[in-house]
């Protein structure tokens, strides 16, 4: 996908009301399903999954507030996060005094809406800016309507899809779809699994990939309460991608286990990209807290760009489509793909002649004519690939040593195959 592919995917998610469930989820679905083929299940509400409970679908016709002349000061159709998230059904007048009660804004940045949710604990409220706030008159009566609806018999939509490799072995890319109207917390992580997608299913895989949307924290639980035993089998590893459309540096939480494979091939690519390299930690963060609970603890890495909570957009209706870059999603998936295709191709081989230096050049792999500096990427990757081709060191390994790129072993790797000098180790 280009960016104005892209983009005009952002446009037709950007509308609707997301939330833990409800139709806004759906559409949502509906739309994506056109470029990536979903799995999508309803997990009934009131469904158990280890310590929680799916909530009521939450579904909202209309919310606004009126002023004593009729006229609507905050209305949920302007902007989804003018309205409480799970806000509960209302309609009374009432004094300024009792509708403070139910408002939330940002006093330290006056011209933004906050996003603030109750999932859990039933209560109504309004969500606005603290300019809109200020012109409040202290002294009206205010109109209030919330048409919303809490189902019991509803359900939560998440949504799976696949694409087979050889191997059983599987690798989980996983981001979330909860958010209204905010785009690097919620839309960018949908739209570079999108671009995943489309760029994995044109190449021959040697792990089997997931790609996993659903609500953030309860959709993953909700999926570990149902595949964790398979998945302490079959897992390679697993990123979970949010906060990933900004024009920031990029930052890698570590898994819990902090070593594994997939831990120490994103870092690589984090520093070459001039990133930052985060330990684990429970207290924050996405659903990787999940996927590294300790009774499951998957090497399950996160990479944003600029982090959650570390800038101030975030979790305000400032996190809009100014703020975020086509070009830096598709940067983030091009970073993606770097780690991807190392995973694919690390492997461990033996060189058959390894009883000093091999002599490339009768073989038409080394230059006849010495020169100082006329050693080819793809030469300096062969010499490294035999000498640590010892049945010990994988690919990566010796990546890692020498810092020169994949392309460069790839094609080193293939001319040393067909010369019969390394192979594979079985």
């Amino acid at each position: 996908m280009n960016t104005t592919e892209l983009e005009a995917v952002f446009d037709e998610l950007w509308p609707l009301n997301r939330s833990l469930s409800g139709e806004g989820n759906r559409r949502s679905f509906a739309i994506l399903n056109h470029y990536m083929p979903f799995n999508i299940r309803e997990i009934p509400s009131g469904t158990t999954c280890f310590d929680w409970t799916i909530p009521p679908e939450w579904n909202v016709n209309e919310a606004w507030i009126k002023d004593d002349k009729g006229q609507k000061i905050v209305d949920f159709r302007d902007n989804n996060l003018h309205l409480l998230g799970y806000s509960t059904p209302i309609h009374e007048t009432m004094s300024f005094e009792m509708l403070c009660k139910h408002l939330y804004t940002l006093p330290d940045f006056p011209d933004a809406i906050p996003y603030r949710t109750s999932y859990y604990s039933r209560r109504w409220g309004f969500c606005l800016s603290q300019n809109q706030f200020d012109k409040l008159d202290k002294t009206a009566q205010y109109e209030v309507l919330i048409d919303s609806r809490l189902d019991e018999k509803g359900s939560m939509t998440v949504g799976e899809a696949t694409l087979k490799g050889d191997s059983e072995k599987c690798v989980y890319l996983t981001s979330y779809i909860c958010h209204p109207s905010m785009a690097n917390n919620e839309l960018s992580g949908p739209l570079l699994l999108l671009e995943l997608y489309q760029r994995l299913k044109q190449k021959h895989l040697r792990y089997t990939y997931k790609f996993l949307l659903m609500p953030e924290t309860i959709g993953s639980i909700w999926y570990l309460s149902e595949h964790y035993q398979e998945m302490l089998q079959n897992t390679l590893g697993g990123i979970v991608l949010t906060c990933v459309g900004d024009r920031g540096n990029f930052t890698l939480k570590r898994s819990r286990q902090g070593d594994s494979l997939f831990d120490r091939v994103a870092s690589y690519y984090i520093q070459q990209e001039k990133g930052t390299l985060i330990d684990f930690f429970p207290s924050g963060g996405s659903d990787e807290r999940q996927y590294c609970s300790p009774g499951i603890n998957l090497p399950f890495c996160s990479i944003t760009r600029t982090m959650y909570e570390q800038y101030k957009e975030y979790h305000t209706s400032k996190d809009n489509k100014a703020f975020i870059s086509f070009e830096s999603i598709l940067g983030s998936a091009h970073l993606l793909e770097r780690i991807i295709d190392t995973l694919e191709n690390d492997e461990i081989f033996i060189n058959l002649m390894p009883y000093c230096e091999v002599q490339l050049g009768k073989r038409g792999l080394y230059p006849t004519l010495s020169a100082v500096g006329n050693k080819s990427d793809e030469l300096k990757a062969m010499m490294w690939l035999l000498n640590y081709s010892d049945g010990k060191h994988s690919l990566f390994d010796i990546i890692q040593k020498s810092n020169i790129s994949l392309d460069s072993f790839l094609s080193a790797r293939n001319r040393l195959l067909e010369q019969h000098i390394i192979k594979k180790k079985s």
